[in-house]
């Protein structure tokens, strides 16, 4: 099954997997399930250096350069159909990590029944105060958080931090 999606964003959709196997759901009706909720499944992250989405081919050197002058940190998200979406610029770190839970808050469905991931790009301290605001403002059972791979650490760079989640679309 093609998740549209990478990261812990597919680690989520295979955590849900594990446990509808659990509950005695078969092989066939897993794959239909992750196929009918690959598109619920909302990937939001930030980066903390436009540089490494210049390299990537994201952003433009004049984008980087005068966004790292003046503190611009892009909110993104994957769409549907597997693409990166810029979705809006903040000001500051701080506000870029409230960005992330406030994107949860307009799309989150049903957080009490389900798990938050939170992955990072050595940035453990910012992962954990995205997991402090997503506790505080949901009543989330569990939120795991993990460290990006090497693929995705390689085009987002160090300070990475992505929330995933189960929403209404």
């Amino acid at each position: 099954v093609d998740t549209l999606s990478a990261s812990l964003g597919e680690g989520l959709l295979v955590y849900h997997a594990v446990q509808k196997q659990r509950e005695g759901m078969g092989i066939d009706e897993l794959a239909s399930w992750v196929e009918a909720n690959r598109n619920r499944l909302a990937h939001w992250f930030t980066v903390d250096d436009l540089n490494f989405l210049k390299r990537g081919g994201r952003v433009s050197g004049a984008a980087a350069l005068f966004g790292t002058m003046l503190g611009i940190k892009p909110v993104l998200h994957v769409d549907n159909d597997g693409h990166l979406i810029p979705v809006e610029k903040v000001r500051g770190r701080k506000n870029a990590l409230d960005a992330l839970v406030n994107h949860m808050e307009k799309a989150v469905e049903h957080p009490e029944n389900q798990a938050i991931f939170i992955s990072h790009g050595n940035a453990p301290e910012d992962a954990e105060y995205v997991a402090k605001q997503v506790k505080a403002r949901f009543s989330v059972p569990k939120v795991y958080i993990n460290y990006i791979g090497p693929v995705i650490g390689s085009h987002a760079g160090p300070g990475t931090v992505a929330l995933f989640f189960l929403g209404k679309s």
